[in-house]
């Protein structure tokens, strides 16, 4: 064996650890009102994002359409997970009521029951974060809704995958506003 060679999988691992990828958290908004609600306790039992959006990779559609992920720019957390733990702090925040992710983690049921459905989540090329889907609130009581959601929020172009980062934030507790104004009353 000669020593290029032996050195050809050391050279291969290397070339496959290229720059550590950045991390983009994404920062909580103020709440700042108080929404009342029907129910005294809230389950969110799943988040569903689209493939691109539920990616640790942050996308963002170009002005021809096409959704790219950025390899070097990356959420914080898990993008289903962290979207969930957001609705859940925006919900408690906004009602006061007693709001946890699945797993429901106390020993009597929620009253009620929530599921988001994102269909698109996703910076576009015009410096929007558009949001569309569904979102279905069930309870023991027959208090039952589905309804559709079609949220945006403007984000600085020019702020990379920080500002589309401050924009989810937004548009999440934009979400948690509808949900709690119109499926949880």
């Amino acid at each position: 064996m000669t020593v290029s060679t032996k050195l050809l999988p050391l050279l291969l691992i290397c070339a496959a650890c290229g720059a550590p990828s950045d991390r983009y958290p994404v920062a909580p908004p103020e709440v700042t009102e108080t929404i009342r609600i029907g129910f005294r306790s809230v389950e969110v039992r799943e988040v569903s994002l689209p493939t691109y959006a539920a990616s640790d990779e942050i996308a963002q559609q170009t002005a021809g359409g096409i959704v790219k992920n950025d390899s070097n720019a990356l959420w914080a957390d898990a993008p289903e997970r962290a979207v969930a733990l957001e609705l859940t702090r925006n919900l408690v925040k906004l009602t006061g009521a007693k709001v946890a992710s699945d797993p429901w983690p106390f020993e009597t049921y929620a009253d009620a029951r929530l599921e988001v459905r994102f269909e698109s989540l996703i910076a576009e090329a015009d410096g929007v974060l558009r949001s569309t889907g569904q979102y279905f609130v069930a309870s023991e009581t027959g208090r039952e809704r589905a309804k559709l959601f079609e949220l945006s929020v403007p984000y600085a172009l020019d702020g990379g995958p920080s500002a589309i980062a401050q924009a989810r934030g937004q548009i999440i507790l934009d979400l948690s506003r509808l949900i709690a104004r119109e499926g949880l009353r």
